[in-house]
């Protein structure tokens, strides 16, 4: 498949995707929505990938949403949903959401190379995604109250989730544009490296992964993790941890797993996360979105 504003680059079982619009500062329009989705989509599908690292072209990696427009961005931001909303069978939202949405469904882990600055939906497509690696002294900011709109990308879910709720609310209330370290601090970022450090860093993480794990035991442990964020109480984990259990325990890899435990040799694990995900896999699907 081509991309007008993104690269699919594999190597190693790992893929890279390159926000491509570097004369844009990577800016988000409706293309690169288009794209980014695609882009899941296909990885999604190919087992031959075990992990997606998202970085940006050039000096940015997403300054936030393409406000070419001006004034009239929002504007022709919802009349253009609004077209697709009367399309749609199922509730479809706007484009950052869409993208997050995406990736909190994607069944591989996702690492954020954050090489420049990351600011609104910028910042926000991050959330979802499993680890943000970042550069030094970057700009990162979650500017919507700053531009008189809210937080998009489903972060009123996410951003509380992962640096909890004051800190949440200092960087939205404010609309601060602030550096990396702090985000480190917060726990936002996992760890910080040079420029040229950076992609190694994360190909380093998610070689580790692909090196030491199942395919299939990664995507029950992504969604299971992730889900149960929003779990009302602990046996909405135990039913989907005991059901999962009992599937994979009779596994080829459980099997591969153990044997190499007891034969003391590095596992090859062949179960495929298109082919042999456990039968009430995705247990999620029957919900129902509806239109507000």
């Amino acid at each position: 498949m081509t991309f007008e504003t993104i690269t699919y680059a594999v190597d190693g079982r790992i893929l890279t995707i390159t926000i491509n619009r570097p004369e844009r500062m990577n800016a988000l329009n409706g293309q690169m929505c288009d794209d980014l989705i695609a882009a899941f989509d296909q990885a999604d599908a190919d087992d031959n990938i075990k992990a997606v690292i998202v970085t940006g072209a050039g000096r940015a990696f997403c300054a936030g949403a393409d406000l070419e427009r001006g004034g009239e961005t929002w504007g022709k931001h919802s009349e253009h949903l609004a077209q697709i909303e009367a399309k749609a069978e199922r509730y479809v939202g706007d484009g950052g959401g869409r993208i997050t949405r995406r990736i909190f469904d994607f069944n591989k882990p996702v690492i954020a190379a954050i090489n420049g600055p990351a600011v609104g939906v910028g910042m926000t497509m991050t959330l979802a995604m499993d680890f943000r690696l970042a550069v030094p002294n970057t700009k990162l900011g979650f500017v919507f109250a700053a531009r008189g709109i809210l937080p998009e990308a489903c972060s009123s879910w996410f951003l509380p989730r992962l640096v909890g709720i004051s800190k949440a609310l200092e960087w939205c209330y404010s609309g601060r544009v602030f550096k990396s370290e702090e985000g480190l601090e917060a726990g936002l970022l996992r760890s910080l490296h040079e420029p040229d450090a950076l992609v190694p860093a994360a190909r380093a993480l998610a070689q580790e992964f692909i090196d030491n794990a199942s395919s299939v035991s990664i995507a029950m442990t992504r969604h299971m993790m992730w889900r149960m964020l929003g779990a009302s109480h602990p046996i909405d984990a135990h039913e989907v941890d005991t059901a999962g259990i009992a599937a994979l325990g009779k596994s080829a890899d459980a099997r591969e797993g153990i044997g190499a435990f007891l034969e003391k040799r590095k596992a090859n694990f062949t179960d495929r996360v298109t082919q042999n995900m456990p039968s009430f896999f995705p247990w999620w699907k029957d919900r129902v979105f509806k239109k507000l």
